[in-house]
C-alpha cells in the first residue's frame, strides 16, 4: 500500500501529533485530487453549494463555506469567465446571484466521478475492517472537544 507522501510537513512536526497526521493526509488527498481534476478545493466547494439548481449570492456562499468573501468573489469571477457559473444582479440591493450553468453542471459531474473513482481506489486498498475503523476514529476525533 502506498503511504501518503509527507514531503510538505516536517517529520518532527508529525512525530507526536495525531492532528498533524490528519491534516497532512487531508492536504495530500486534496492536492492529489486537484492535480487529477484541475479543480481547486475552493472551486469544488463553491460548485457543491450551487448543486441542484441553487441560486446564492457570493456572501451566502462565503458564509456557508466559512471562506473569506474576497476568495469566493475571485473564484466566482474566474468561474463566470470560464462559463461555469452565471451571475445576475439581485432585484434589490447590491447582491449578485450566482448559479451553475449547464457547462458548470457537467464540470461538477466530472469532478464527482473523479472523486468517486479515487474513493473506490481507496476502498479497494483497505480491508472492510480497516475502513470501518478509520471512519469510526475520524468521526470520534471530529466530535472531540479540544
Amino acid at each position: 500500500m502506498n503511504m501518503i507522501p509527507r514531503q510538505e510537513v516536517p517529520e518532527d512536526i508529525l512525530e507526536d501529533s495525531v492532528l498533524a497526521h490528519i491534516a497532512a493526509a487531508y492536504f495530500s488527498v486534496g492536492k492529489r485530487l486537484e492535480r487529477k481534476t484541475g479543480c481547486s478545493a475552493t472551486r469544488g466547494f463553491i460548485l457543491s453549494t450551487l448543486r441542484g439548481g441553487a441560486t446564492l449570492n457570493q456572501n451566502q456562499i462565503a458564509m456557508l463555506l466559512g471562506f473569506d468573501r474576497t476568495v469566493v468573489h475571485r473564484a466566482i469571477k474566474t468561474m463566470a469567465h470560464e462559463g461555469l457559473v452565471s451571475e445576475r444582479k439581485a432585484k434589490s440591493g447590491r447582491a449578485i446571484h450566482v448559479q451553475l450553468t449547464p457547462k458548470g453542471n457537467r464540470y461538477r459531474e466530472r469532478l464527482i466521478k473523479a472523486r468517486v473513482a479515487a474513493d473506490e481506489n481507496v476502498v479497494h486498498q483497505l480491508t472492510s475492517d480497516e475502513r470501518a475503523t478509520l471512519v469510526r476514529l475520524l468521526k470520534l476525533i471530529a466530535e472531540l472537544d479540544f
